[in-house]
């Protein structure tokens, strides 16, 4: 495979594995993984499919979560994150990796805004618990059964 249908076999990964995986390093140095909303999804979050396609760097994931949580406390002390996305029955994987950056921009987080998430934030899109992580990744790696392919982006 080369580099060019890696990318696109990891886009169509990405808009099609029900859950992003999310990695940060925990204040111990640990590695912790947990299952977040894969927003790229384009069956389970079609609204959001345009914002995804107009992005200069087609591999940016964004990523909402609540200030209060452990995962920004970790990417506040150490930005290095990483995102996997998965088909376990077919052992294909893509994972992107890079430094995270918190999005204070109100225009952005509205445009990635479902109403039902007052269940999470109830204050809204300017809940101070609603927090957008951004992660413009640096490197990617592409699994599929036995194959790796490793490139920078």
């Amino acid at each position: 495979m080369d580099v060019e249908e890696v990318k696109r076999s990891g886009l169509k990964l990405m808009e099609e594995s029900k859950a992003a995986y999310l990695t940060t390093i925990d204040s111990d140095g640990f590695p912790i993984t947990r299952a977040m909303f894969n927003l790229r999804n384009k069956e389970q979050f079609p609204e959001f499919t345009e914002l995804f396609q107009s992005q200069l760097n087609k591999f940016t994931i964004y990523i909402t979560t609540n200030t209060s949580s452990s995962k920004v406390a970790h990417l506040t002390k150490n930005p290095k994150m990483s995102v996997y996305f998965c088909d376990a029955e077919d052992f294909k994987g893509f994972m992107l990796g890079g430094s995270v950056e918190i999005v204070d921009n109100i225009e952005l987080k509205k445009k990635i805004w479902l109403d039902w998430w007052t269940r999470y934030y109830p204050e809204g899109v300017e809940d101070p618990d609603y927090t957008l992580l951004r992660l413009i990744p640096k490197n990617a790696r592409f699994y599929h059964k036995l194959n790796q392919e490793k490139f920078e982006l």
